[in-house]
């Protein structure tokens, strides 16, 4: 039995290692595709080896990325609109779920529910008639068509609904009686309980928007308004690609969210936990 138990947790193990390589190769492909020649791409390797290590290191690639296309600005306009974004997802997320948790009013249940069964909605359904508002609007290719429609989430409110439902009210019936106002009660009081759940939300929120290609695709006509996700298909024309600096930029773009992501993972599971919570 104790020699099973040895094989089973070595199998485990074994599958956990793979599952982990099979992930991680692809990265270290791109980084140290970003560092080779163009000829050097096509040549076919003769082993493994020669695939995933470059003979010689062009860290010219790099800077050719920055120059070639406007990266700096495909830059700015991610992290503005990233962190603007964000922050309106997480206010009007967490007004909302304050109003839908802890206030009474008429149809209060029925409403939530209404706006909750927008989460079932493709986007793709929604998109052309967001867009013609946009057009209407004269917002096309402007910040505004950018961050506007992206900083209202369904999903954002029901999570936090469920965290604010957990949350005891006897702090917020001490308040009301010391003559609290609502907003205040909100602004001192369930906010500061709730720094978990608005951390998850925001890391969801600005990891999603900074993979975001469909909307700003469509919102977005001049090179100087696009986002890095449409920045990065510059490298590709209709009849080639420049491999080793559409890699090059990959990494440059994928860099800020990786270090969110190594210092945030915890939020991950605790998101998981919270959009689990019964309410």
């Amino acid at each position: 039995m104790k020699d099973r138990g040895i094989l089973r947790k070595l199998a485990t193990y074994l599958f956990l290692i793979a599952g982990a390589l099979s992930m991680i190769l692809p990265f270290f492909w791109m980084m140290t595709t970003s560092l080779k020649t163009l000829d050097a791409i096509y040549i076919q390797p003769k082993n493994w080896i020669q695939m995933f290590i470059p003979m010689s290191f062009i860290w010219q690639n790099y800077a050719e990325a920055f120059t070639k296309v406007p990266f700096a600005a495909f830059y700015v306009n991610s992290i503005l609109v990233g962190i603007v974004v964000t922050i309106g997802q997480v206010l009007t997320s967490s007004l909302a779920a304050y109003a839908f948790s802890r206030l009474q009013f008429p149809g209060r249940d029925k409403i939530f529910f209404a706006y909750l069964a927008t989460m079932m909605i493709p986007g793709s359904v929604t998109m052309i008639p967001v867009f013609v508002l946009m057009k209407v609007f004269n917002w096309i290719d402007t910040y505004t068509a950018l961050i506007v429609p992206a900083i209202f989430t369904a999903y954002g409110t029901f999570m936090l609904r469920q965290f604010f439902m957990t949350l005891p009210k006897d702090l917020e019936d001490a308040a009301k009686i010391d003559g609290c106002s609502f907003f205040r009660i909100y602004w001192t009081i369930i906010l500061p309980l709730s720094k978990p759940a608005l951390a998850t939300l925001t890391v969801f929120t600005f990891m999603g928007n900074w993979g975001s290609f469909m909307w700003p695709l469509l919102v977005t006509n001049t090179m100087e308004m696009r986002t890095l996700p449409i920045g990065l298909q510059s490298f590709q024309t209709q009849y080639s690609t420049d491999w080793h600096l559409l890699m090059a930029g990959s990494v440059m773009a994928m860099l800020p969210i990786v270090i969110i992501f190594i210092f945030t993972q915890r939020y991950f599971v605790e998101g998981v936990k919270l959009s689990g919570i019964k309410g």
